[in-house]
Order: structure tokens, then C-alpha cells, then sequence
């Protein structure tokens, strides 16, 4: 298929942490919601817990809650955000919003063979990362296992050996990533997606 021809939008310099949201911006955008990554940065509903490493565990925010620490200065600590927060936002301006986390990939390249661009996590280098690289948290909703190696992007199309994505950390658009790579990535970080009708 012809990769979705989505705007691709950079996060720096103003969002180091700020993948989620900026990836967020090109699918709105792409479905014709007029909303940058700056405003989007704003609204992301955040967790405020404070950074705190006591007796050797790490007591930390919940990305499920919300944006985890600071977005916008790499000095101070800070995570990022999952799929349950982006989409409420998405629902905010997109009604036909779709959460299609747990989803099978199959799900995915349906909405992107309808000309529908996809939000998604995966890993910065679109490989699995490995379990040396995973550590757990206490967040104020239970532990969680978190990598530093999350990112996201927006998938644009795919064909039998690759996906496109506009990476918000690349100039390069509809860049090319091996399939088989990608998918495990995603699955690792539970197949967080997300889209429209």
C-alpha cells in the first residue's frame, strides 16, 4: 500500500519527553483537527507524583494515569505517557477515536489499508528490548514495568516486509522499518494503539 500521507512533526526542541503527544498531533492532523503538539502537551492529563529512589526502589508515576514527570526539560526526571490518556485527549477532539490496544497487528494495517494513520508505542530503536533494560516501579495504582527504551510514533502504512512511520525524532518521512522487528516491539509494550473510525 502508498504510506498515509500524514504530517510529519518534529518533538524538539520544546518536547524532549514528548513523543506521545507529537505523534498524537500528526494523527489529528492527518484527520483534519487543527491541534498542535504544544497545546496537546498542555492538556495530556499528567500523574503528579514526584521521582523518588528510597531503599532501592524506585517510587515513580503511573503512565496509565497520566504524563509521568517532566515532558519538556531532560534535567528533571521524567517518563512519558500510555495509550489510556492519549485516547481520551484523542476522544476530545475526534469523537470516532478508537482505542485498539490488545488489538492484533492485523487490526492495525486495516485501519492504515482505510487510510486511517495510527498512534503507537514501540521501542527508539523499533526492535524488542531487552529484559536488562526493564525496571519496576511503585506507582500510587500498583508496580509497573517501564523501559526508558518506549517511544512512540505514528504508523503511516506497511507492505509484507516493512511498516512506514513519521517518527518524531526523524526528518524523515514514511521512514521504513523492518515488520518483523516493529511488531515485537509493539507487543512487548502491550500493542498500545490508537486511530479513528
Amino acid at each position: 500500500m502508498v504510506p498515509i500521507d500524514a504530517p510529519l512533526i518534529q518533538q524538539l526542541p520544546e518536547l524532549p519527553r514528548g513523543c506521545e503527544v507529537t505523534s498524537l498531533a500528526m494523527l489529528l492532523q492527518s484527520a483534519g483537527i487543527k491541534v498542535n503538539k504544544l497545546q496537546l502537551a498542555k492538556e495530556i492529563k499528567k500523574d503528579p507524583t514526584p521521582y523518588q529512589g528510597k531503599d532501592g526502589h524506585i517510587f515513580f508515576g503511573n503512565p496509565n494515569t497520566g504524563f509521568v514527570g517532566s515532558m519538556d526539560d531532560k534535567a528533571k526526571a521524567g517518563f512519558g505517557v500510555y495509550h489510556g490518556p492519549i485516547f481520551q485527549l484523542a476522544k476530545h477532539y475526534l469523537p470516532q477515536a478508537v482505542d485498539l490496544t490488545g488489538s492484533s497487528f492485523a487490526r492495525v494495517e486495516e485501519q492504515l489499508t482505510k487510510g486511517r494513520a495510527v498512534w503507537v508505542i514501540t521501542s527508539i530503536n523499533f526492535e524488542k528490548v531487552p529484559e536488562n533494560l526493564w525496571v519496576t516501579w511503585r506507582t500510587p495504582i500498583g508496580k509497573i514495568r517501564v523501559t526508558k527504551k518506549e517511544h512512540s510514533v505514528l504508523l503511516t502504512g506497511y507492505d509484507s516486509r516493512y511498516v512506514y512511520i513519521n517518527d518524531p525524532l526523524s526528518p524523515v518521512k514514511n521512514k521504513k522499518v523492518l515488520k518483523k522487528d516493529f511488531i515485537a516491539a509493539w507487543q512487548q509494550f502491550g500493542s498500545q494503539a490508537v486511530s479513528y473510525r
